[in-house]
């Protein structure tokens, strides 16, 4: 079996797939594995639990009663939008062509893939039928673009959350994918950068969206003087453990085969969650005298996000202090941070996903070092990984950054970011969708 090289790039889409051309079933070069099959159909399922219901409740329980219905509308409206697109020209963009940047329009549609055409794995002659992977990576696609509405969340307009949804994702979600995870030619991908699961791609670009429409779409009425508790934490924690759940599939599903790899990406996953949440609810503990539910819940989701670029990289003692560090570091996120940012970040996509996302891309540069357990080559350099880590984090940031600004503006001027103030003070579910989710 042909060994995994680093400090190559790998991630979601683990693959090098214009190193490899796509063939034909009967070409005898690349063989299916109907367990991989299984595994990647299954690991596709789980993160489309992650999303619907696993986000939608997560988020839903945050927002006050009378905002629950919009936000489990936007969670599954963005989602189910962003899947289409994908089909329609994302998995072009994002995996087609020679550019370092982005790909090309040779596949939209998905024009010449068929139930016979093949994309190839890690391990030498193994391969996928090429439809899973480009329904897996539709996956990623729509949950990342559903968690920045939790950023703007009880006061953004439906239509104005779709367009700027569809504009986001076609120019900051897509080249980013392809700069980090379009081997060999990817701009990120070429220069060594690790991201096994989406810590940039999915993480950090989608905490930076949503800080940047909590500015631009602006607070919400009384924020910093009204309470704006969550309605229902029990919401809350149920989400987070479908998160978890769904989670095993966004990691160890990376791998692309069901092997060794996805073992210890599964393994990873489970110890870092472990370990923030109960590093979440040690802070917890200190600094207020009480450890909450909605902080062991806010520390799994932590944890998961923090290991998501590392899970395939470092070993499991590795994946432990990146859970219980990126847990610590989105406390300060989503309090002290948040304050210095004066962004009303509603359901701290940034604190959490941002900060979880950039501490987590930084410290696979460390963890993946074979003397720290990790997974590394011989002659791995911390130094070098670490600055290759951070390229790709400030890339990330400042592309994301600056999409987002323009695509808000682009949607002030076409739709209007906000609902009427009149409009805010009743409710989205019910002047935005005509309903209630709870009868009183």
């Amino acid at each position: 079996m042909k060994e995994r090289k680093f400090p190559r790039g790998i991630g979601g889409g683990l693959l090098l797939l214009l190193a490899a051309p796509l063939l034909h079933a009967a070409t005898p070069v690349l063989v299916v594995d109907k367990g991989d099959v299984a595994w990647m159909l299954t690991s596709t399922l789980l993160v489309l639990l992650m999303t619907v219901p696993g986000l939608a409740l997560f988020y839903g329980g945050l927002v006050r009663a009378k905002n629950v219905l919009s936000v489990l509308m936007q969670v599954l409206t963005v989602f189910s939008l962003l899947l289409l697109l994908w089909v329609a020209y994302g998995y072009s963009l994002a995996f087609s062509g020679g550019g370092a940047v982005i790909g090309n329009v040779g596949k939209l549609f998905l024009h010449g893939v068929t139930k016979d055409t093949l994309t190839a794995t890690f391990t030498a002659g193994v391969a996928l039928p090429e439809y899973v992977f480009v329904a897996f990576q539709a996956t990623f696609a729509g949950i990342t673009g559903a968690l920045i509405v939790g950023a703007f969340a009880e006061r953004m307009r439906f239509r104005a959350v779709l367009l700027f949804a569809a504009l986001w994702f076609t120019f900051a979600y897509l080249p980013i994918a392809h700069m980090v995870w379009a081997g060999p030619v990817g701009f990120l991908y070429a220069r060594g950068a690790l991201d096994f699961a989406g810590g940039t791609v999915v993480h950090i670009n989608a905490g930076v969206a949503g800080l940047v429409g909590a500015w631009l779409v602006g607070p919400r009425l009384g924020f910093g003087r009204e309470p704006m508790k969550p309605h229902n934490v029990a919401f809350t924690m149920v989400g987070a453990a479908l998160l978890w759940v769904g989670w095993f599939g966004f990691n160890a599903g990376s791998n692309l085969e069901a092997n060794a790899g996805a073992a210890l990406a599964f393994i990873n996953t489970l110890l870092a969650t472990a370990a923030a949440v109960l590093a979440w609810l040690a802070v917890e503990a200190i600094v207020r005298g009480h450890a909450s539910m909605l902080g062991g819940a806010s520390g799994a989701v932590a944890g998961l996000v923090g290991i998501t670029p590392a899970c395939g990289t470092v070993g499991p003692l590795g994946a432990i202090v990146i859970g219980a560090l990126a847990s610590v570091c989105c406390v300060w996120g989503v309090t002290g941070l948040k304050k210095l940012l004066r962004a009303d970040d509603a359901l701290d996509v940034f604190g959490v996903h941002g900060i979880g996302g950039i501490v987590g891309a930084l410290l696979t540069g460390v963890f993946t070092a074979p003397a720290l357990g990790g997974t590394g080559a011989a002659g791995f350099s911390i130094g070098h990984q670490l600055g290759v880590q951070a390229l790709g984090v400030g890339i990330t940031v400042l592309w994301s950054g600056v999409v987002s600004v323009l695509a808000y503006l682009v949607v002030k001027a076409v739709f209007g970011l906000r609902v009427p103030y009149d409009a805010e003070r009743e409710g989205l579910d019910i002047t935005s969708h005509g309903e209630s989710a709870y009868d009183v």
